[in-house]
């Protein structure tokens, strides 16, 4: 039954299941936010997750803090995790669940034009048209000057810039560290950063089981969504699998629909088609080699 499925086909699935669970683990931590302070919640979920994978690391005979977790560009990609981390979440809490998810999906674009200043890499034109688009999109997301800005939503902004300097920083990281390893660093910099929030907010208390179990689940598919995304990226070709990120926007929107009551509005729904469009636009440019002036 499995000979007709092909890498790509896989990965693909792989993808659209780890981006669900990134967005089941959303809605989590918007309800736990609930129960105890976000900063707690993003505590126990940190440590958490990362004991679960030193744990996996151990039972794979990997050093659990390798000595490249202090090298430069670790360390570097380690402050923009935390900021990511911590302004995303932050945002998930605060602020509509749609129009936080929405702005994350520019990551990409945000990566690609710090990759042609940062590493040189050639993008044409077309591409940076794209990523001008895909900004557009953003700014009708956010809607500044105009009724139903919030400057709360500038938190996703920040979390999307934090998430896409990790992204570059993870370029120039060593190769040598297998995914259990990325896994225990991740993890710990939410935990860092939910202790950077809690010591700004305090107010951490034992959670009731409701809480508890919410700070569970998010734990749970944070998980599932980090291991099937490393899959995916392991699977088929990375052109034909990445496309497949922006179906966590589809999830979002259904889940906060039907658990919070939350609808977007037009501009949120144009905006959101924007920035995915320019997204994909960029990545088919990218397979078809196309940079020319």
């Amino acid at each position: 039954m499995t000979e007709g499925i092909t890498p790509n086909l896989r990965g693909a699935a792989l993808m659209t299941l780890a981006m669900a669970g990134f967005a089941v683990e959303d809605l989590f931590i918007r309800k736990a936010s609930a129960h105890v302070p976000v900063g707690q919640v993003m505590a126990v979920m940190g440590f958490g997750g990362a004991m679960v994978f030193a744990l996996m690391a151990r039972a794979a005979r990997e050093s659990v803090f390798p000595r490249v977790f202090l090298s430069s560009a670790m360390l570097v990609r380690s402050g923009f995790e935390i900021a990511g981390r911590l302004f995303y979440s932050l945002a998930i809490a605060l602020t509509s669940m749609p129009t936080t998810v929405a702005i994350l999906q520019a990551t990409p674009l945000v990566v690609l034009a710090g990759a042609a200043l940062i590493f040189g890499e050639k993008v044409g034109w077309r591409r940076w048209s794209a990523v001008a688009v895909g900004f557009l999109g953003v700014m009708i997301v956010l809607r500044p000057g105009l009724d139903g800005f919030s400057a709360m939503s500038l938190l996703a902004v920040a979390g999307m810039a934090g998430f896409a300097g990790r992204d570059l920083a993870t370029r120039a990281a060593p190769k040598t560290m297998s995914n259990r390893q990325l896994g225990i660093l991740g993890f710990s910099m939410l935990g860092i950063a939910g202790l950077i929030v809690l010591s700004y907010t305090g107010g951490a208390h034992w959670p009731d089981r409701t809480g508890a179990g919410l700070i569970f689940g998010a734990t749970f598919f944070g998980l599932l969504g980090y291991n099937a995304l490393t899959a995916a990226m392991r699977t088929g070709e990375v052109s034909a699998v990445t496309p497949f990120r922006y179906t966590r926007l589809v999830f979002a929107m259904l889940l906060a629909v039907i658990f919070l009551a939350e609808r977007p509005d037009h501009l949120t729904l144009l905006g959101s088609a924007i920035i995915v469009a320019s997204g994909l636009y960029t990545l088919i440019r990218a397979r078809k080699g196309a940079t020319a002036v």
